[in-house]
């Protein structure tokens, strides 16, 4: 998987459908879709190269991802900014009608989540991550959104080239899918299932070894997930050598099915699903080609458009995005989308995320703002919609003392950046450095998401013992561009009005947030003052706070100087 956003317009775009992203665009965060839950297509099949409904109905999937379940956060990101309802009627108000949802292998086992918001996700983050998943899903259905689940990677730090490691054997991903299966084979949401994201490097098809042959290995859990629900699409990626010895994007070669399909027990099943970036993400030969872009559609054609073209089976884009900052990007998008449209083929857009690294999001850093320049190039394939938002369903009230546990990690290594096709090398350090900014405060929100305010803020007690206090370090992630740090800070002595925290950090440029505290960075040193509900403490009293750095480097265990009146 890789992230990716460009596209542009066409001009055969239904007025209809300009007016409605034009509504969008300027709303901001968007409401619920005219799609609800009864609006959904239900269990779905394939004939030729369409996707039907159950009744004969052609149906394309138009699926944006939202990753975060795949990475050590276990919680899809974003939610220490925006509610889950939010962010799934923001995405469902752009015109997608499903969402792809990525998830790790270690996720799944997990007791907890992180980065989940309690002030404005109320209950969420009690949840483990398969009850998590089980609540997106639902909550999605509630907004007309299907589901395709994305077996992203196996642990949660890195993507595999393959769809097993030393740690997580073929046999747990397969047992994976099956339980999977059984749990949602009476919700039809869950549309589809991508076995495994991007396989690359050693993978093959059909090579005949069992450990690198991934056509071999998607019929095994292809047949295995058919056998508990005979419903679901068994979406199966490419790889990154072909036969013939050329090489694309992780995931994207399926010129061999020609000669070598997946067959699987139930018939007509089966969804193939490349993956396509631009030039901004790795410069592949063929965007150096003087007939670029005349070259790209034949290029696509040969990897995997024919299937579509020739009417074998359908195609799902599993992944395609831009930060849509160049000339070139640009000009691959508008190309990219006018093939779509004329392929009539499904798709999934990476990424909703602003934080993916290599492609940013459909909305700003605020989580909230569509980027309109990137919802403009997509027109032409999305129906955008506006509607009420329906009623969350799970609105307990605020805990007594909410603590945003703002954890966000590097951008996921394979959501992040596809492998190079020019070398046989590694994606470069499998976790691309991301533009992760979990939000600056919006100053037209009353209440930051990033700094919630407790229902019951403890006051200073009288106390005649000086005020003082205590400050614990506790580094959260770091990457190549900043870090998230948070801090406990306890009133060791009398009653605090008003505390300090300051700590050297070499190449440390700017403070892209704060919750519990202000903060300014000065000649390498980062100071923090006690702000809103963390700002007094009584005696005894501790608070969680923390901060989001610009840095080319984080500390590992500074010391702490700090004071208190």
């Amino acid at each position: 998987m890789a992230e990716q956003r460009t596209w542009v317009r066409r001009a055969w775009m239904r007025a209809a459908a300009v007016a409605s992203v034009a509504g969008l665009l300027m709303v901001g965060a968007v409401a619920a879709p005219a799609a609800s839950a009864a609006s959904l297509p239900g269990w779905l099949s394939t004939r030729g190269s369409t996707i039907i409904t159950s009744t004969g109905s052609p149906y394309t999937i138009k699926a944006a991802a939202w990753f975060g379940m795949e990475t050590s956060n276990c919680a899809p990101h974003g939610l220490w900014s925006i509610s889950l309802d939010e962010g799934l009627t923001t995405i469902a108000g752009m015109g997608f009608n499903t969402l792809r949802l990525p998830f790790s292998t270690e996720c799944l086992a997990a007791s907890a989540t992180t980065s989940i918001n309690a002030y404005v996700n109320p209950g969420l983050d009690k949840l483990t991550p398969l009850q998590l998943l089980d609540t997106v899903i639902a909550r999605a259905k509630a907004r007309g959104l299907s589901v395709i689940l994305d077996r992203h990677r196996p642990d949660s730090g890195s993507q595999s080239e393959l769809w097993y490691t030393a740690q997580y054997s073929e046999k747990r991903w397969i047992d994976d899918w099956t339980m999977l299966a059984a749990r949602y084979k009476n919700d039809s949401t869950v549309i589809g299932v991508d076995l495994h994201n991007e396989p690359h490097g050693p993978a093959c098809w059909n090579c005949g070894d069992p450990a690198r042959d991934w056509r071999a290995a998607a019929t095994r859990a292809g047949n295995a997930v058919l056998a508990v629900n005979p419903r679901l699409l068994i979406v199966i990626e490419g790889v990154e050598r072909q036969n013939d010895g050329s090489s694309t994007w992780w995931g994207g070669g399926l010129k061999d099915v020609r000669n070598a399909p997946v067959t699987l027990s139930v018939a007509n099943q089966v969804v193939y699903s490349p993956h396509d970036y631009p030039a901004s993400v790795h410069a592949q030969s063929w965007f150096s080609d003087p007939r670029y872009p005349a070259n790209l559609e034949p290029l696509w054609d040969a990897n995997w458009g024919y299937l579509a073209k020739e009417n074998i089976a359908p195609v799902l884009l599993g992944e395609f995005g831009t930060k849509l900052e160049t000339p070139s990007d640009a000009t691959w998008l508008s190309t990219l989308v006018g093939y779509i449209a004329k392929r009539g083929i499904s798709y999934a857009y990476w990424s909703f995320n602003p934080n993916s690294g290599d492609t940013g999001g459909l909305v700003a850093d605020d989580w909230r703002t569509p980027q309109a320049a990137k919802l403009k190039a997509l027109q032409p394939i999305l129906t955008p919609v506006a509607q009420p938002t329906p009623t969350p369903s799970v609105t307990p009230k605020p805990t007594a003392s909410p603590k945003p546990t703002v954890t966000p990690k590097p951008k996921p290594t394979s959501t992040a950046t596809p492998k190079p096709t020019a070398s046989p090398t590694p994606k470069p350090t499998t976790t691309p450095k991301p533009t992760f900014t979990p939000t600056p405060k919006p100053t037209s929100t009353p209440k930051p998401t990033s700094t919630p305010k407790p229902t019951a803020t403890p006051k200073p007690t009288v106390s005649s013992a000086p005020a003082a206090i205590a400050a614990t370090w506790i580094p959260q992630s770091s990457w190549g561009e900043g870090y998230v740090a948070e801090l406990t800070v306890t009133a060791t002595g009398g009653a605090v009005t008003a505390w300090t925290v300051s700590w050297s950090s070499p190449g440390a440029t700017a403070v892209t947030n704060a919750w519990g505290m202000t903060c300014d960075v000065r000649s390498s040193t980062v100071t923090c003052r006690g702000d809103g509900w963390a700002s007094a403490l009584a005696p005894g009293q501790t608070v969680r706070v923390g901060v989001q750095m610009a840095a080319t480097a984080a500390p590992n265990a500074p010391r702490l100087s700090v004071t208190a009146r």
